[in-house]
């Protein structure tokens, strides 16, 4: 049976290598899993340990499990990516970090592999290789409204399909004029810029208004499709 002292002894003995590790003045990576860890065992929320060390709920969890199971070496540099270059499973596992994204940066992609596998590219190249095989690629985002509502834009055209085939006789004989309004906006500055992305997807940035635009109106007469401005 586990004597109960000897495994708090234990336990102390751990924090007491975390916080002297932690006074060591260590490499900020290695500093960075020590807070971490240490914040999670003060009872800090991953909420917190986010905001103030800048790092995802994933790089808590992973740590503290290395920490468990290895103690102090297990966050020290060189326990994992010790070669500087990521194995072929360690690849596919950031392949499939990728593709489970929503939005992507490249440097949360840097911090990811450096806090995870200690691995350091020299060039920016070899990210833009890891996004390419995630099947994100460079490209420039569209603005979307996110009022639109597809349901109501048929409502609406039935509507008017169904006007216009009532009032068939009256608009040829031009007893009737029915005339399509739109606008157009002459913007100054555009908020769209470019941005990693899936490759065969559009990037889409709600936007439900925009400042600093002229409003031009303008009209189509249905039967002649004469414009008027």
């Amino acid at each position: 049976m586990d004597n109960p002292l000897i495994k708090q002894q234990e336990e102390y003995n751990r924090i007491t290598d975390l916080v002297n590790l932690i006074k060591s003045n260590p490499d900020p990576r290695e500093l960075k899993r020590a807070l971490a860890i240490k914040m999670s065992i003060e009872r800090q929320s991953d909420e917190i340990i986010t905001q103030i060390l800048g790092v995802s709920k994933s790089f808590i969890r992973d740590w503290k499990k290395a920490f468990k199971a290895e103690g102090i070496a297990g966050i020290k540099l060189g326990y994992q990516g010790a070669k500087g270059k990521l194995t072929s499973e360690q690849r596919i596992e950031i392949i499939e970090w990728l593709k489970n994204k929503d939005y992507w940066h490249l440097d949360e992609l840097m911090n990811h592999l450096e806090d995870k596998y200690d691995v350091v590219y020299k060039s920016k190249q070899s990210y833009y290789d890891l996004f390419e095989q995630g099947r994100v690629s460079w490209k420039r985002s569209q603005k979307v409204n996110p009022k639109f509502d597809e349901d109501l834009v048929k409502k609406k055209r039935t509507e008017i399909n169904n006007f216009l085939a009532k009032h068939k006789t009256e608009i040829e004989l031009g007893k009737m004029v029915v005339v399509f309004i739109d606008e157009c906006h002459l913007l100054g500055g555009d908020v769209c810029g470019y941005v990693w992305g899936e490759t065969n997807a559009r990037i889409e940035v709600p936007i439900k208004n925009e400042k600093d635009r002229q409003t031009y109106f303008g009209a189509l007469n249905y039967q002649t499709l004469i414009v008027y401005h």
